[in-house]
């Protein structure tokens, strides 16, 4: 999983800044145990935003009116429809629990690395804060991608749980393919190289780009969607790469070059 940071001011002035120990293989549990704690309460927070107007005071200080919760969905399914919520809303909370699901399932089968507490906090908040700016943005009624009235599914939606299930499966799956080749003793010291890493070098963060961009477009609608998406790709292009990069070439020499020439996309197969 791509782990960005949050060190501001620093860190937008260093673009040298890596949350992961590269290379630095041991037990952290209580890293790990915190990052899985505060990621597994994102989806209760979102709960409480979409169905409880949770922190609807930041956008009312800044004077924007936010929207009514709307008919809840009905389904016939009582685990569903006890959430009492919209169908979109139903669908943006789904987003908030795939991510988790898929982030706490990294943490705790695939990642071998360093997590320090300082590191799990700070990743976690990130995405719980990204996460809340777009239910948040979702409720206003000048941000939200959904109108009073509109026909559901809206094109939103649509768009953006496409961008959402796409990225988040490739970066889940990715990420199972490299780990299942790191597990086997023969491949020690090769860089993975096959399956989706076959069609961009970096697909993991590919992957989390592209889920971003599909939650931001759901909930704040084209312009909120788009600004996400590319902000990830600057940052993953500038700062993430080049360092991850450096140290490939390091560890991995002449069969790091050969991966580069072989596969040119860094990020999104076939388009970056």
């Amino acid at each position: 999983m791509p782990l960005p940071s949050l060190s501001l001011p620093g860190w937008f002035h260093s673009r040298n800044v890596d949350l992961i120990s590269r290379g630095t293989r041991r037990p952290t549990p209580v890293g790990r145990s915190i990052f899985i704690v505060l990621r597994a309460l994102d989806p209760l927070l979102q709960y409480s935003i979409l169905a409880h107007g949770t922190l609807s005071s930041i956008p009312h200080a800044l004077g924007l009116r936010t929207h009514t919760p709307g008919l809840p969905t009905t389904t016939g399914l009582a685990v569903i429809d006890s959430f009492g919520l919209s169908p979109y809303r139903l669908a943006l909370l789904g987003m908030a629990v795939g991510s988790a699901a898929k982030q706490i399932y990294w943490a705790g089968m695939i990642s071998l690395e360093e997590m320090p507490a300082s590191a799990a906090v700070e990743v976690a908040l990130f995405n719980s804060v990204s996460n809340s700016v777009n239910a948040l943005a979702f409720t206003c009624a000048a941000l939200s991608a959904s109108a009073p009235g509109t026909a559901f599914p809206p094109a939103p939606l649509v768009a953006g749980g496409a961008l959402y299930a796409v990225g988040l499966a490739l970066e889940w799956w990715s990420e199972v393919q490299r780990a299942g080749f790191k597990a086997s003793s023969k491949n020690a010291g090769k860089p993975f190289t096959g399956g989706l890493w076959s069609l961009a070098r970096h697909v993991n963060y590919g992957g989390y780009t592209l889920w971003r961009a599909g939650y931001a477009l759901a909930g704040a609608g084209w312009a909120w969607g788009a600004f996400v998406g590319s902000f990830f790709v600057w940052d993953f292009s500038t700062r993430a790469v080049p360092i991850l990069e450096r140290y490939c070439a390091a560890k991995y020499g002449q069969a790091w070059q050969d991966f580069q020439q072989r596969t040119p996309r860094t990020l999104i197969p076939f388009l970056w």
